[in-house]
């Protein structure tokens, strides 16, 4: 059996990580939709953004399914109490620049899709950034073990 936290968190602990495990799900379905797209719903696509997403090599799409799912495994290990979610979200934001940094470096994404090409990637981060710091504020608190 498992043992019990030493420190119960607060409702807002279950908002926080509930909210993380949702989006977690909707990066895995993200993921999903975008790597399993066919060829209509590639010619659906503005030029640029059709671009991108057929010169995506093998190491952005594995860094992007790395990316997703240790983000939902760190959600929910976080619903469970354990420790392993800080582990599993900064391998999550490792993913996530691997996978971005091919976007912007080698395949150079803010020359041919513009600045604003940035700003969901930069959320992305952020969120990302977000839940180790979360995960570790909760592990500094006892509420994971």
């Amino acid at each position: 059996m498992s043992e019990p936290i030493a420190i119960r968190p607060p409702a807002w602990y279950w908002l926080v990580s509930g909210l993380f495990l949702l989006w977690s799900l909707a990066g895995c379905l993200a993921c999903y939709v975008q790597l399993t797209i066919d060829a209509d719903g590639l010619a659906a696509l503005p030029p640029a953004q059709r671009d991108a997403w057929e010169a995506m090599t093998l190491l952005p799409k594995a860094a992007y399914i790395v990316a997703v799912a240790a983000g939902l495994a760190g959600a929910i290990e976080l619903l469970l109490h354990k420790r392993l979610a800080r582990a599993l979200f900064i391998l999550s934001l490792a993913a996530v620049l691997v996978q971005f940094g091919w976007f912007f470096g080698p395949y150079g994404g803010l020359g041919k899709l513009g600045a604003s090409a940035a700003a969901f990637p930069a959320f992305i981060i952020a969120v990302s950034i977000a839940e180790i710091w979360f995960a570790g504020l909760a592990i500094s608190r006892g509420w994971l073990r």
